[in-house]
């Protein structure tokens, strides 16, 4: 049996490895914000870098994951090594909150060249946690040849999934009220690529129709956003989908982007575990410290207005702890 990793050096080794072991020990403890966690991904960030990372965001139920089963078997059959980070709203993948066609993934779970991890949003509107962008460091570390990122159908908010990605997919379904919602502006400006899935449905040609009317009225659009149309359950187009993501990225290879929207990935990283972390000690903060507590009654009471009150709980919590403790 083989040890299980715990301490730093067995799992920096395991991951660079590729173990699945160290793999899911290490998101285990990014996910639970265990101290180690830090220490690991600083040992490993100078690994990383290397992996191209694909999103896959649309309203729910327009078969996202199904898609991504059909994707991972094509990436299988070039090599290619896949590393699955799929953002569940509801629960983590072992839990059994599934959605059906989440359970396609399940063929790959005995294929050593395949990782798939689901993760809670805890709370994030977003659909990417904090530790989400940790868990694709970790995979991108693990030398995984693609990373493939599965977000949660909010509307404007995918924006989110757009500054973690190199290249981001818009799922839709033919027929399906959410995704004539998807089409408004603001949506429709984050893809890359823009999938209609199951495009037997009688309504693909007028779905296909409509994303060209409303790609249409963005006139500063320097690339033509393609549409590729799949049927996920019998894997049609899946080649043609991939040759679209290829084609995307060597677009902003050609074109020196590729690292900038990397340069932006990092700074909205940076901003994001940052809030998160600000928000999280302000809650505790709240939880624990009665002077804050009758701060918000005296707010409550209107003895206090919420701006002066936010000044002093912001000097309290982020300047006082340091001379305090």
């Amino acid at each position: 049996m083989s040890r299980r990793p715990t301490d730093l050096p067995t799992l920096v080794e395991g991951v660079s490895a590729g173990d699945v072991r160290a793999i899911a020990r290490a998101i285990t403890l990014v996910e639970n914000r265990d101290p180690l966690a830090y220490e690991l991904v600083r040992e490993l960030y100078p690994q990383t870098g290397k992996a191209v990372v694909v999103g896959f965001t649309g309203p729910p139920g327009v078969g996202k994951s199904s898609l991504i089963a059909c994707v991972i078997a094509h990436l299988r059959s070039e090599g290619k090594r896949v590393g699955v980070v799929t953002v569940d709203p509801s629960s983590p993948f072992s839990r059994g909150a599934l959605l059906g066609d989440r359970i396609r993934l399940a063929e790959h779970f005995l294929d050593d060249g395949v990782f798939i991890r689901s993760m809670s949003t805890r709370g994030h509107l977003g659909g990417v946690s904090e530790a989400t962008l940790q868990a694709l460091l970790v995979l991108d570390a693990a030398r995984m040849d693609v990373l493939l990122l599965e977000t949660v159908g909010v509307g404007q908010s995918e924006v989110e999934v757009a500054s973690l990605a190199d290249t981001v997919l818009l799922v839709l379904q033919p027929g399906s009220g959410d995704s004539i919602q998807a089409l408004k502006a603001g949506v429709m400006e984050i893809p890359d690529v823009i999938v209609i899935n199951k495009s037997d449905h009688p309504a693909a040609r007028t779905m296909r129709s409509e994303i060209r009317s409303v790609l249409a009225l963005d006139p500063s659009t320097a690339r033509r956003v393609p549409i590729v149309e799949t049927e996920a359950f019998r894997s049609e187009g899946i080649a043609e989908l991939w040759e679209a993501v290829v084609e995307h990225r060597t677009h902003l290879e050609k074109h020196g982007q590729l690292d900038a929207r990397r340069r932006e990935s990092i700074e909205h990283e940076i901003v994001a575990v940052a809030v998160a972390q600000a928000r999280r000690r302000l809650s505790e903060a709240l939880e624990r410290d009665p002077e804050l507590r009758r701060l918000l009654d005296q707010v409550h009471e209107r003895k206090v207005d919420p701006l002066t009150a936010t000044r002093e709980i912001s000097e309290r919590v982020f300047k006082g702890d340091d001379a305090g403790s």
